[in-house]
């Protein structure tokens, strides 16, 4: 069954973070920019968010939307106290053998792709995925976030990005990607055909944004690799996503200089998390000429909270003036801003006056 797509509430307040988000998006012109903090900080950082909501802060939630059956695959986790804190155990069984990772608190401390042969017992793992559309958690993140923010889509990353970051790491990756090693390219195949299954099934959702956590940074992989293994994916995307009326976040909080102009030629609706230097190496002013229609989520580099607020203010004010007059937010997306209690008030301040 398709699932409706949810429209913009006409009962939305237009001057609430919900209403500013959603013509923002739209491509009003902007007078009052939204300043949002992902979820995940909300649920995982206990200080006080409701004093900050209060103030104006918003909210972008994050919504799986499919139900994931790998029938080759079972998992299991144990934990135990360490006295280098919290270590979480993970194992991956199929019947072609089985895999290990671990983490110390939220940090991994070990991979699962140890060496080469590791990706078949991967592919194994993930041989078989089945994907069901469901809207339950993006509905109940909608009516829990009422006019205090909206919620997104999110499927994981596309396949070279995951097992760089999550499966094999940026060493052991990039080894048997130079080799290209035919246990990894094969996995790459397969996951490559899983994601687009995903998409298939995601569009049925109400989601209208759907992200992918790439957390891209160009040095990490190089252009060649880019165009090779995610340009093309992409393109078979935005052929999911256009004729449902969908769009495209990716993750993009790193170095992105070398690939601008190739980024400039995609259909992607937003670039979630861009960092100007010293994190990133483009400015904002450059990348609203060469993205001009891009919804830019823009993340102030922690360092500018630890300046006085003066010069905290001056920061944020060029930001707002370089992205333009449209299609921009700003965020907390990396990490709680340094000063919390001093500076995300006094962002919200700048941006209200």
């Amino acid at each position: 069954m398709t699932l409706t797509p949810a429209s913009i509430s006409k009962a939305t307040d237009p001057q609430s973070i919900r209403g500013r988000f959603e013509r923002a998006l739209a491509g009003e012109p902007i007078e009052w920019p939204v300043y949002a903090v992902y979820d995940w900080f909300v649920q995982h950082r206990p200080i006080d968010w409701p004093s900050l909501f209060a103030q104006g802060l918003g909210q972008i939630n994050h919504a799986n939307l499919l139900e994931i059956v790998r029938p080759n695959l079972q998992i299991v986790e144990t934990t135990q106290q360490t006295e280098r804190g919290l270590r979480r155990d993970v194992r991956w069984i199929t019947d072609q053998g089985e895999l290990h990772e671990y983490y110390l608190g939220e940090w991994r401390q070990e991979y699962l792709v140890k060496k080469p042969d590791d990706y078949r017992i991967l592919r194994r793992a993930l041989e078989g995925s089945q994907f069901t559309a469901t809207d339950a958690l993006f509905q109940q993140s909608e009516t829990a976030l009422g006019d205090g923010g909206i919620t997104v889509g999110q499927i994981w990353r596309t396949p070279l990005m995951e097992v760089q970051i999550d499966l094999a790491g940026l060493e052991r990756c990039s080894l048997d990607l130079a080799d290209e090693h035919p246990a990894l390219m094969e996995l790459l195949e397969l996951m490559t055909d899983l994601v687009l299954q995903q998409f298939r099934e995601a569009v049925k959702t109400s989601a209208k944004y759907i992200k992918l956590w790439e957390n891209l940074s160009i040095e990490t992989i190089g252009r060649r690799q880019y165009l090779r293994h995610l340009t093309p994916l992409y393109h078979n995307i935005f052929e999911i996503l256009d004729p449902a009326g969908k769009r495209l976040l990716v993750h993009y909080d790193g170095k992105l200089r070398l690939i601008c102009k190739d980024i400039a030629t995609l259909a992607i609706d937003g670039i979630d998390s861009f960092t100007p230097p010293p994190e990133g190496d483009m400015s904002v002013t450059e990348a609203r000429e060469l993205w001009p229609d891009k919804f830019l989520w823009l993340h102030p580099p922690l360092g500018w909270y630890r300046e006085s607020q003066a010069e905290l203010s001056g920061r944020i004010r060029r930001m707002v003036a370089d992205a333009g007059a449209k299609r921009f937010c700003l965020m907390i997306s990396e990490d709680v801003p340094p000063g919390w209690e001093r500076t995300v008030p006094e962002v919200l301040r700048t941006l209200h006056n």
